[in-house]
């Protein structure tokens, strides 16, 4: 098994420029993957940020389980880390908008007693790559000024952007970190699109795909593949040499397990969620 790591030379350039700005803006949109919040969360931006304000957003919400999008939110409150889920393409001003004055209302009204009223606040945008950043940022400021890839690594520097009658944006690279201390996490962000799709096995990724559906929903298999219960009762690894069968490949699981991933990213299997919700927020468990 092949160990999945990525951190390019502008990821480490990104995450110093992030240290250097973040004196600069009044608080922080974290953007996470609702399918996996805390698998694509950086220990290193949460390092960055331990003294400030900052708001989790959870993007790409159309794509994960909505009772864990709605329990994930809940949970990171109870936790008092402020959170939002969002659909990068419908509504998503306001709502942010609403969010940072709630989390922000003391520093507002400190501003407007000095008589400073209507000023934007500067908001730095951060999290992995893609995690649909640049696309929730062309909606926010309602035109296409970030480039959007459905691939990591696109945005590689940084612009300020704004939205609304209120905002001013600060866009910043993906940012992955330099090892990750769990292989499963690794494995979660090959899964969704955050690593290069050529830095890791994709049969790997395939085998883990395929343990995660037969624990927790074995009926999207069933369907989409017209598997049977025995099909699925068999090891992965001969799981996916029926699949490789099925879909005309012969021996060319490495084809196979390609397939499986990108269907997966489409949601051909339905929505779902990598990352359970810790039953207790406040011992974090």
């Amino acid at each position: 098994m092949t160990v999945i790591q990525w951190y390019p030379g502008h990821m480490a350039k990104a995450l110093r420029q992030v240290k250097e700005n973040l004196n600069a803006v009044d608080i922080v949109l974290e953007l996470v993957d609702a399918r996996l919040p805390e698998s694509s969360r950086n220990p290193k931006l949460e390092e960055l940020l331990k003294d400030k304000k900052s708001i989790i957003v959870l993007t790409k919400m159309d794509l994960a389980d909505p009772a864990q999008t709605r329990a994930w939110v809940n949970y990171y409150e109870a936790c008092g880390q402020p959170a939002i889920a969002v659909n990068s393409n419908q509504g998503t001003l306001k709502a942010i908008e609403k969010k940072i004055t709630e989390v922000l209302k003391d520093k507002i009204a400190a501003k407007e007693a000095r008589g400073i009223k209507n000023s934007r606040v500067k908001v730095m945008c951060i999290g992995i790559p893609n995690v649909g950043k640049s696309t929730l940022l062309n909606h926010l400021v309602k035109k296409n000024v970030a480039i959007v890839g459905n691939k990591p690594g696109v945005t590689k520097s940084q612009q300020w952007l704004k939205a609304g009658n209120s905002l001013l944006l600060l866009d910043t690279p993906g940012i992955l970190w330099p090892k990750f201390e769990d292989p499963i996490v690794g494995k979660k962000l090959a899964l969704t699109g955050a690593v290069k799709d050529t830095l890791y096995a994709k049969d790997d990724v395939a085998l883990y795909e395929l343990e995660f559906f037969i624990d927790h929903n074995p009926q999207a298999l069933l369907e989409r593949y017209k598997l049977t219960q025995d099909d699925l009762d068999e090891p992965t690894a001969e799981l996916l040499l029926i699949l490789t069968k099925k879909f005309g490949f012969k021996d060319d699981y490495d084809r196979a397990s390609e397939r499986l991933i990108i269907e997966c990213r489409k949601g051909k299997l339905g929505r779902f969620t990598l990352d359970m919700v810790p039953k207790n927020p406040a011992l974090g468990e």
